[in-house]
């Protein structure tokens, strides 16, 4: 405190407002509220490792939490082979929807689409006539699900003019996704020195291929197509084995080994699995599903706190109104072991004193969630509401008990 000698200097020039008779000291912040509850919890049980994966670099990661759930050598440099069509499709989708192509636009099978992708070649064909048009929604399905690549080439093509334009436009919305370690040069994903990805980057691939466009990424469960006497079955066989299965995307070539991209949805929960470097078709198959059944019966995925809802309300300096409700921007899920929701520990990181004015969305401080004192969830706090600033008196007696109460 203060010497009284000082506390008459300063209240003299406080005129009469002693009369509020009020005081906002802030408080330091304590724990967060408990997150949203949450259905039932089943028994805690320890969770077994995750079953082994034949291959040289593999992941599980939670699709709503983006959480990786297990993996090995997640961030190694990988060649990702046809998996890149699912880069193809999403550039494909994302230029559709911002109306430079169409769905019933005519693509040409080009010789040059024809003779480095086509029947003639050593990789998967679509089996569209050279020099002949197609509409483009069935050529992008004869690369989804044949892993044609030559629609591939022909649909980079039309949309960029070039392979070469393409690969710069795949590119730039790989950045977008937030694909740090990935760098493209074709649409197909044929052996390239410069043509590389990460398990990581992959899985992030799939989530947004899911998130952003579900109407492109359902051609993905599609089990076979038919070009003219032509029909091929897609190459996941986990189509065939679990109706859970919905995608996402195989890949071969001698470089790379036999890759699978997975996803499943089972409830509320869907999971992406990705196997890079695997010895066979089988092996990629039985190993997704294996890490996909792991991981649907021991973890689970809870939505902690939502947008519309206040985390907290905190008490501000110098407002018109002495409260602020500050939440989350975008929901906060995480994804955790099978019965140890009752066990998390939220908790937040928010300044001493808040003084208006606060903007709505500004950021205010941090929520964390740990679980046996590892953060597993960490956001943004965000004012939920602004805050203007109060009139002249107010903020004269809220500087003077700010002062009073300063250490």
């Amino acid at each position: 405190m203060r010497s009284a000698a000082a506390f008459r200097r300063f209240a003299a020039t406080v005129l009469a407002t002693c009369a509020l008779g009020f005081a906002l000291a802030q408080e330091a912040p304590g724990p967060a509220p408990a997150p949203a509850a949450a259905a039932e919890a089943g028994e805690a049980l320890p969770t077994p490792p995750p079953p082994p994966v034949t291959g040289t670099a593999w992941l599980l990661m939670d699709y709503e939490s983006g959480q990786i759930l297990a993996g090995e050598n997640i961030d190694q440099r990988v060649e990702p082979a046809s998996i890149t069509k699912v880069l193809t499709s999403y550039v494909i989708a994302a230029e559709m929807k911002a109306g430079k192509i169409s769905p019933d636009d005519q693509v040409m099978m080009t010789e040059n689409a024809w003779r480095k992708g086509g029947a003639g070649t050593d990789g998967s064909y679509s089996g569209f006539p050279v020099n002949q048009t197609a509409p483009l929604v069935e050529m992008e399905k004869g690369m989804v699900v044949q892993s044609g690549n030559d629609a591939a080439i022909a649909l980079a093509e039309h949309v960029a003019g070039s392979e070469e334009a393409f690969a710069a436009l795949m590119n730039a919305y790989a950045r977008r996704i937030g694909m740090k370690n990935s760098n493209f040069v074709n649409s197909h994903g044929l052996s390239d020195p410069d043509h590389y990805s990460t398990p990581r980057d992959l899985a992030l691939l799939g989530a947004a291929m899911i998130r952003d466009f579900p109407e492109q990424y359902a051609y993905n469960a599609i089990k076979e197509f038919t070009v003219g006497p032509i029909t091929q079955r897609n190459r996941n066989l986990l189509l065939w084995r679990d109706q859970s299965v919905d995608g996402i995307k195989t890949g071969h070539h001698s470089g790379a080994g036999y890759c699978l991209m997975a996803s499943a949805k089972r409830g509320d929960q869907r999971l992406i699995s990705v196997v890079m470097g695997s010895t066979g078709e089988s092996q990629r198959a039985n190993d997704s599903l294996a890490l996909l059944n792991w991981g649907f019966r021991f973890h689970e995925t809870h939505r902690l706190y939502d947008p519309s809802s206040p985390v907290s309300v905190q008490k501000v300096w110098k407002g018109k109104v002495d409260e602020v409700q500050l939440g989350v921007a975008e929901p906060l899920l995480v994804s955790l072991p099978r019965g140890r929701y009752g066990q998390l520990k939220p908790s937040m990181d928010v300044p001493a004193t808040l003084v208006a004015p606060i903007e709505k969305g500004q950021e205010i401080g941090r929520v964390r969630v740990t679980l046996d004192g590892k953060v597993v969830a960490e956001r943004p706090l965000v004012a939920l509401e602004a805050v203007q600033q109060a009139g002249f008196f107010k903020r004269l007696w809220h500087e003077f008990l700010m002062w009073w109460y300063a250490d």
